[in-house]
């Protein structure tokens, strides 16, 4: 955190010290809070702070300018030159407030307006009042920016963006996409859509944006997390009684993580976290398997075994000999193995071949918690059928079979897909890629804000479908299996990554996952 003595006084002044340090913390991206709101659900949120509770719309104001100083101050230090590009609206306010404290602050400090400042109203205009009043000046738009600048700030539009950006506002938002400073964007990027992620003709590519009240959906949906850039949050000090509008998703955070893998008791022992059993891995193919079982043994379940093609079991036990693995030559075969799993991971490295289809002719009408992904999906979208205790992970391309539809209408709008994928095949959906949900029919739809692209890589698939079948195998719900999970997966992703995503291997992730299932 920014020290508070990095503020000027006039800082100070406005936001009790103590407070300043617990309820308007600058939070990093596992400290984001779990729910994640619709724009209009924001706007209630604020409208409830401001005439139910009673705190100033221009505290608030004032409030989003104190943290988002924190932030730039915080995040570039070295940037004493700042310029802060202003549109209309409390987004535009905002930029007033930093502006001013900027100066305060003894930064350069020059800001653009891309209307006439004079309309500006109500909590934008006393803004806008204070930093002339402090003694700064307004520039309107001319075509071009302060090429000396180390800083550009966004305050041009903010989350209320309902039709594509054109004009000057359009020519602004490329001209700070050209300029070599880094770029800091208040609220959301300018040009991306508050509730769906959607680029709205041409936006900001932000490296840090700062959002306030409530996270939006925008923020890690579609185009929105290749333009923000880190994402950074601060509540205001508005009480929760101010936010009781339902969530649009929800995303795991530490809390949660903790609440589902507890400590474990000291007597116990291997039988108490269930017997995963992994089938797929056809001739040819033994990595998948290999990735599977293996992820299942680091999340922490009692015993794995593989089911696969007989020309590679043996190098399977070789090479990771706590895999139990056995060879499959006729679907016959796996009878012994079902009799004693509790889990069943089907279709990494399957295949479409006749060996495979037996398989899923077994496994199709086994009623066993099981999690199905790779192949096994292909062979469901040809057969489709309904089960409540099926948890599916298809990538885009899968889930566009599965729903008859292109990889570009999945992705068009991924929430649609995931609803759909449950209402089709029953049980839970996993819509991996970027933004992975996670959907049961229920209430919540969970959308992970981990990972990093390092993860689009070969493998990454099978140790997300071993990562989930070793929870479901330890007591977890079909629900609470994908959704940890999947959080599990993607912050291995991120602590296998470290500052290089690049490279990234499947099996980078697999020591890493043991530090994440013991919060």
């Amino acid at each position: 955190r920014a020290a508070i003595s990095v503020l000027p006084k006039s800082v100070v002044d406005i936001v009790n010290v103590s407070s300043l340090g617990s309820s308007s913390i600058i939070c990093s991206m596992d400290e984001l809070p779990a729910n994640i709101y619709s724009v209009a659900s924001v706007r209630e949120m604020d409208r409830t702070a401001i005439e139910d509770i009673g705190i100033p719309g221009y505290t608030l104001m004032t409030r989003a300018g104190i943290a988002s100083m924190q932030a730039a101050l915080q995040r570039f230090p070295s940037a004493r030159r700042w310029q802060i590009v202003c549109g209309s609206g409390n987004n535009a306010g905002d930029g007033y407030v930093v502006a001013r404290l900027a100066r305060d602050e003894g930064i350069t400090v020059s800001l653009i307006s891309l209307i006439d400042p004079d309309r500006l109203g109500d909590d934008a205009a006393k803004a806008r009042d204070d930093y002339l009043a402090a003694g700064g000046a307004i520039k309107r738009w001319q075509g071009e920016l302060d090429n000396e600048a180390e800083l550009l700030v966004d305050a041009m539009l903010g989350s209320g963006l309902e039709r594509d950006v054109g004009g000057e506002f359009a020519d602004a938002v490329a001209a700070i996409n050209a300029h070599p400073a880094q770029v800091f964007a208040l609220d959301i990027p300018t040009g991306i859509h508050g509730d769906t992620g959607k680029l709205m003709g041409i936006g900001v590519e932000a490296d840090l944006t700062m959002t306030f009240v409530g996270l939006k959906s925008g923020l890690f949906l579609r185009d929105g997390p290749d333009h923000c850039g880190e994402v950074l949050f601060d509540g205001l000090q508005i009480p929760e009684a101010a936010s009781p509008v339902p969530p649009a998703f929800r995303r795991v955070d530490d809390a949660l993580l903790r609440k589902a893998l507890p400590r474990r008791r000291r007597a116990a022992h291997k039988g108490d976290f269930g017997h995963v059993l992994i089938v797929g891995g056809g001739a040819g193919m033994p990595g998948a398997v290999r990735l599977c079982g293996e992820a299942a043994l680091r999340v922490g379940a009692g015993l794995v075994s593989i089911a696969t093609d007989p020309s590679h079991a043996a190098l399977l036990t070789a090479t990771r000999p706590e895999l139990m693995s056995h060879a499959i030559r006729q679907p016959a075969d796996l009878d012994p193995l079902l009799d004693r799993a509790d889990v069943i991971a089907f279709g990494p490295g399957l295949g479409q071949t006749e060996w495979a289809r037996g398989l899923f002719d077994v496994l199709s009408g086994d009623s066993r918690p099981a999690v199905w992904d790779a192949d096994a999906l292909n062979w469901l979208a040809r057969q489709p059928a309904t089960s409540d205790n099926r948890i599916i992970t298809p990538h885009p391309g899968e889930a566009a079979r599965l729903l008859d539809k292109t990889t570009a209408d999945v992705q068009l709008d991924r929430p649609d897909a995931a609803a759909a994928l449950v209402e089709r095949y029953g049980g839970v959906a996993v819509l991996k890629g970027a933004g992975t949900l996670v959907a049961d029919g229920g209430d919540d739809t969970w959308l992970c804000t981990s990972g990093n692209p390092g993860m689009a890589a070969p493998g990454m698939g099978d140790v997300l479908t071993g990562v989930i079948a070793g929870l479901l195998s330890q007591g977890l719900t079909a629900q609470q299996a994908a959704v940890i999970g999947v959080e599990v997966h993607a912050r291995a992703g991120d602590r296998a990554a470290g500052s290089a995503e690049r490279g990234l291997l499947a099996s980078d992730l697999l020591v890493a996952l043991r530090d994440i299932v013991n919060p």
